[in-house]
């Protein structure tokens, strides 16, 4: 973390106000503003990141980041932008899959999807506009689980890095994380995931029992040799975000990078 960082750990109302200023004209360079949280979102500037940093550590030449809920499609347009940033820093091309429906949620299963929070039919995608605005970004359009069932022969993607998840119903979710079955050399050993739908607020209500918390549960119960876990130190942090609450990582204990050391050489502590 660097000096000016450790300036922002602590919100203050001034504080608060220069962040706001920083981000909105852009002051100072890429590397300093995502470091201070000065992006436009900032989670997704975190997946890609350490995405990017673990893949160039571990000597992959390219890595991929995907989003589950495509929606309007800006998400996946500030994707766009960071990867741009990104591969300035990182020898690392970076490759961009967003997965959605393209007619917007589909009808709710049952009370595990939330229906008295979600409707079908929200979210719905103008699928001609948004092509035509990506540069680098492939969408991934259908009912997802057809779309992950035929993601890596269709497309041949880089080892995945990062997964954004936010499609909202616990049904789908379900469905999404089913791509996590697939070989591990399909992904790096630890990959940085963000879950929009675990937070919330009164009307939501999100519990361990249904939605996108029940997804994660089950998963880990399920799977011995892959578990996701929050992010702990993150959210350590003075007043951390919301955002930080909603970052998780996954592990893959047996992929053959696991016990590759990606970590600082000089860690001596002399008298």
């Amino acid at each position: 973390m660097t000096i000016a960082s450790r300036l922002f750990e602590y919100p203050t109302l001034f504080g608060n106000i220069c962040l706001r200023i920083i981000r909105r004209f852009k002051i100072g360079s890429y590397e300093f503003r995502l470091s201070i949280g000065a992006v436009d979102r900032p989670h997704y500037a975190y997946l890609v990141y350490h995405a990017s940093r673990l893949a160039a550590q571990l000597g992959h030449p390219r890595v991929s980041i995907l989003e589950f809920g495509v929606a309007g499609g800006a998400g996946l347009l500030a994707l766009e932008r960071h990867a741009d940033n990104m591969e300035k820093l990182f020898l690392v091309k970076i490759e961009i899959y967003g997965f959605d429906t393209g007619k917007g949620l589909p009808k709710p299963l049952d009370f595990r999807d939330l229906p008295y929070h979600w409707k079908q039919g929200f979210y719905e995608m103008d699928v001609p506009v948004l092509k035509a605005r990506l540069k680098r970004a492939k969408l991934v359009l259908g009912d997802v689980n057809d779309t992950v069932a035929g993601f890596f022969k269709g497309y041949n993607p880089a080892p995945i890095g990062a997964i954004s998840q936010d499609l909202d119903f616990y049904s789908s979710t379900v469905a999404a994380l089913k791509l996590l079955d697939a070989p591990q050399t399909h992904f790096l050993p630890r990959v940085f995931c963000y879950f929009d739908d675990t937070i919330g607020g009164e009307t939501e209500l999100y519990g361990d029992f249904t939605g996108q918390r029940l997804a994660i549960h089950e998963f880990n119960d399920s799977h011995s040799r892959a578990k996701l876990t929050p992010i702990y130190y993150m959210r350590a942090r003075p007043a951390a975000p919301a955002w930080h609450h909603k970052m998780w990582s996954l592990h893959f204990f047996e992929h053959a990078d696991y016990d590759k050391f990606v970590g600082e050489e000089n860690q001596q502590h002399p008298i």
